[in-house]
């Protein structure tokens, strides 16, 4: 049973620590652990968590019948049951980790692209930064590329649950499109994010030009009541840092871990992971996206933890987006910002935690894309309050943001000190923590 509490005073049996009340809170877990077992496969969004329970709610595939319940062991046999069974209710059970790209990227080349011929077409020193790429090998380049598209996006249907069996379930190399449907859950799973095999090098990109990838790891275009909870997204064993250089740019491989764009609304993201990745979650695309995103892009964001991300957790356009109970552990090196203020957006930072390093002030946690108004009470930064607005216009006087968003949140089940976040989110957050 959930039950809507407010702890911003500490309360409840806690384990003390060094920061004081930032620790498990005992009395939470042992009601959870005398829980009667259920099934987590039809397990539904409870009532007031979060915008993707307004209205129908969120029910994913619980209303299965038997034979609409798949469990998948392999890549080909997930998107088979994605598949079938048009839009009535449906479950599907990941066991173990599905590979989209298990027969390697070479398996998508189009005849006659070739690398290196390409590098030497477009060297800057031959091609210069003034023009987009074009000719035989960037048309086998894109052929190449939609190949790769049509063996790793994997759409899925309304009506439906993607839950993890087990601690160690997950998929790689893929892009889940959750396009245009209604009413889907995505529960317990380890997503690493895809590599594209066929990145565009663009020599206007900014001043010495770029490469641009494809492919986020879980988008929602469209969609409607959507509820991801309980797991990692992550480079996995390709983070940037593995990646090579040519011209000398980062041969980037890696688009955004999650989307969630073009209309799309009523979304909630809850206790997952969001770690060792530059671009992570953006909530709308462009600015230009009024027509569909005006009024829509209504997302929740709660006892999230994300470690080590560059920027976008999120960056935010349009939407009235609830951001809370976060806990943002930030790499010095990497660090650009956490929430990114943009078009006409409405952003709610509340009661989130953030680690600074040395070096990294509380300023940055806030980035101003357009003059949209936000509102960032109760954060704490490393263990204290800060008013995210006050100092980011203090140490960044040229980016002056707007207090105020302009709208309440209230569909929320429980709202925590800032102090117990961390030890809440990083002990139960993620992918096998799922109960």
């Amino acid at each position: 049973m959930h039950r809507t509490t407010h702890t911003l005073g500490c309360q409840g049996r806690i384990i003390a620590t060094a920061l004081g009340c930032t620790a498990l809170v005992l009395t939470a877990t042992a009601a959870a652990n005398a829980a009667p077992h259920r099934d987590t496969a039809r397990q539904t969004l409870p009532a007031r968590d979060g915008w993707a329970s307004l209205g129908t709610g969120t029910t994913g595939g619980a209303a299965a019948r038997p034979a609409q319940v798949h469990t998948v062991t392999t890549w080909e046999g997930f998107r088979a049951a994605l598949a079938g069974d048009g839009d009535a209710p449906r479950i599907i059970k990941v066991k173990g980790t599905l590979d989209a790209t298990a027969s390697g990227c070479a398996a998508f080349e189009a005849e006659g692209y070739d690398f290196d011929t390409y590098l030497a077409d477009y060297d800057p020193a031959v091609w210069g930064y003034d023009t987009p790429v074009s000719g035989p090998q960037e048309d086998l380049r894109a052929a190449s590329a939609d190949n790769q598209a049509q063996a790793i996006k994997a759409y899925v249907p309304a009506n439906t649950t993607i839950v993890g069996v087990g601690k160690d379930a997950g998929i790689v190399g893929a892009s889940l499109q959750v396009k245009g449907v209604d009413n889907v859950i995505v529960r317990n799973l380890t997503l690493e994010s895809p590599l594209d095999c066929f990145p565009q090098w663009d020599p206007t990109d900014g001043a010495t030009g770029a490469w641009n990838s494809e492919y986020d790891s879980l988008v929602v275009y469209g969609s409607t009541h959507i509820w991801i909870d309980h797991n990692t997204f992550s480079d996995g064993r390709h983070p940037d840092s593995s990646l090579p250089s040519y011209y000398g740019e980062v041969y980037q491989q890696h688009d955004g871990e999650l989307d969630i764009v073009r209309g799309a609304d009523l979304v909630t993201a809850s206790w997952n992971v969001f770690a060792d990745h530059d671009k992570t979650l953006m909530i709308g695309n462009s600015d230009s996206a009024g027509d569909t995103d005006r009024g829509k892009l209504r997302v929740t964001l709660h006892h999230n933890l994300f470690r080590d991300i560059v920027e976008r957790a999120p960056r935010v356009r349009f939407g009235k987006v609830d951001t809370y109970n976060n806990h943002y552990v930030v790499d010095k090196d990497a660090y650009a910002y956490s929430f990114g203020i943009g078009a006409e957006s409405q952003l709610v930072a509340e009661a989130n935690s953030f680690t600074l390093p040395a070096g990294v002030g509380a300023g940055r946690i806030l980035k101003k894309w357009k003059d949209s108004p936000v509102t960032a009470e109760r954060n704490h930064v490393n263990g204290r309050a800060v008013d995210l607005v006050a100092v980011h216009n203090a140490e960044v006087p040229e980016e002056t943001l707007r207090s105020g968003a302009g709208w309440t949140p209230t569909l929320r089940t429980r709202l925590d000190h800032p102090r117990a976040v961390p030890g809440l989110v990083v002990h139960r957050a993620g992918a096998g923590r799922l109960r």
